[in-house]
């Protein structure tokens, strides 16, 4: 086994701090806030003449305050994440330093174009890149992330069955039963009724309920290739026929890319729109690294005769490069257009983030990585042949692609021991548990997914981690249901832990429920 414990300090939240005073906190004099009011003057209900509600703290102390809680955490920089279909992949370095360069976060959106030519190209050469690398005919930047950008693309198929004439007739989106959860909520909020395809025994979409399904009120289909179970669509091309054959149109989920990369791209497949995760394919950080960003990219279709194309659909602004000019320079959404989801034009930094990634790795660098993604996630697989408490459902006897799913249903159904338990037990050795219990489809789920930046002997030791697991659970069912026991917080009761009263989106809730009760 290996030994890992991880840090548990009792550390309090930073509002818990006690107060060390004025002596540590430098609180504006009265005559500074007269004079900087007098040089930019600010509207009087926006002045701050009182500190602001935080502890005044010593530097030793916050530093050690965030210090402990990193130590309290798990990231990519300790090992492996493999959280299946979010390719968590390594953040390069190099992206870091760049992409907060005082140069890039000191600009401001509103900036006349001509100072800011730099941003400009690099953006402008990124929608090439990914127009480029998924077969499309153009790029936007602006969504803020993934589910944003499904939004953005359903909303732009509104739109074009709506300039049709075809706005109470097309109002249907079909949804695989594999989707992302995003998927099917995604098309609900820009007004369609979503329609469930089932999945075939041999992990592609059942072709004969999709046919059943499609029909004149079929405005799209939604659906990721490689699927959440790792498998390339077999049928991808008939089912495109399919969906243009009714007038539809077919959107790429971009998440799983990573396994098809330099490979094959969603525009020959005969998909007309895709939104991409830089969070996921191109390295940009998760969560706390900061914004993300869900570029969409299209088809230039066009929207019967009114000398419009899907690219005129798209919300929010693209980059132009003005030949005559020699200039690049931001272009607004027309009338046509989904118009802004959001108020500023892009979030820079996750895509300069992906600008550098695709820069360093070059075509070749990008197809590589694919090909590593493949390989060790059937690897993977292979040191996991043999193993009674685990299964592999859908598709048997086909590789997978970037993911893999496997089913702890056998172990489940021989000790009492899940999903979630063999989730923690892998923390208990030093691993970041995968996707558990998605997609809804395979029982007791794991999704696996460990990225071309991977090390072979982390992937062995993975498996090894699982077998291990597996072994205790059948010689002592009762020790599972008590992991993590390593962690800097225990088994905690999840039903408690999910319930709204129990979240505290701000201190002053917090306080008020705790005075409460």
């Amino acid at each position: 086994m290996r030994e890992y414990v991880q840090a548990r300090w009792s550390e309090p939240l930073i509002m818990e701090y006690p107060d060390r005073g004025p002596a540590v906190y430098a609180a504006p004099l009265e005559e500074d806030l007269e004079r900087l009011n007098r040089e930019r003057p600010v509207p009087e209900s926006l002045l701050r003449r009182d500190p602001p509600e935080i502890p005044r703290l010593t530097e030793t102390e916050l530093i050690r305050h965030y210090t402990r809680l990193s130590q309290m955490s798990y990231g990519v920089d300790q090992g492996p994440v493999p959280l299946g279909s979010c390719t968590m992949k390594y953040n390069p370095r190099v992206a870091l330093e760049l992409a907060f360069d005082d140069r890039v976060t000191g600009l401001h959106p509103h900036m006349p174009v001509e100072e800011v030519q730099g941003l400009l190209q690099m953006l402008y050469e990124l929608q090439e890149w990914l127009a480029h690398i998924t077969g499309m005919d153009g790029c936007i930047l602006h969504p803020a992330a993934g589910a944003h950008g499904e939004l953005a693309g359903t909303l732009t198929i509104r739109r074009y069955h709506g300039l049709l004439g075809r706005a109470g007739v097309k109002d249907e989106i079909i949804v695989p039963d594999s989707a992302h959860g995003t998927n099917p909520a995604s098309a609900a909020m820009a007004g369609f009724r979503v329609v469930e395809i089932p999945t075939a025994e041999d992990g592609n979409v059942d072709m004969g309920a999709l046919k059943a399904a499609v029909g004149e009120r079929t405005a799209g289909l939604m659906i990721t290739n490689p699927s959440t179970l790792g498998l390339f669509e077999e049928h991808i091309l008939e089912i495109a026929d399919l969906i243009h054959g009714v007038g539809g149109l077919l959107y790429y989920d971009g998440a799983n890319l990573n396994g098809i990369m330099g490979y094959a791209r969603p525009g020959d497949m005969g998909f007309d729109i895709a939104h991409l995760n830089v969070h996921k394919t191109f390295s940009a950080p998760h969560g706390g690294g900061g914004p993300g960003a869900g570029p969409v990219c299209a088809k230039a279709v066009p929207v019967g005769d009114t000398g419009l194309t899907l690219l005129d659909l798209l919300p929010g602004p693209r980059v132009v490069y003005d030949e005559d000019e020699g200039l690049y320079t931001i272009r607004w959404p027309g009338r046509h257009s989904v118009g802004l989801i959001r108020a500023y034009p892009f979030n820079t930094i996750p895509l300069i983030w992906a600008y550098i990634y695709i820069l360093s790795m070059g075509p070749q660098g990008l197809r590589l990585a694919t090909e590593a993604a493949v390989a060790k996630t059937n690897y993977f697989l292979s040191l996991m042949k043999g193993s009674k408490g685990y299964s592999l459902p859908y598709g048997k006897g086909r590789p997978r692609k970037h993911e893999a799913v496997l089913s702890a249903e056998p172990l489940r159904r021989e000790t009492g021991v899940k999903a979630d338990d063999v989730a923690k037990g892998l923390l208990d050795r030093g691993f970041y548990a995968p996707t558990i219990y998605f997609p809804l489809i395979v029982d007791e789920a794991l999704m696996i997914e460990f990225t071309e930046t991977e090390t072979i002997e982390n992937i062995e030791a993975y498996a090894e981690a699982l077998k291990e697991i597996e072994e205790i659970s059948k010689r002592n069912p009762q020790e599972p249901k008590k992991w993590p026991l390593k962690t800097s917080v225990g088994r905690i009761d999840q039903v408690y832990a999910n319930h709204p009263r129990t979240m505290a989106p701000t201190w002053r809730v917090y306080l008020k429920r705790r005075q409460t009760g």
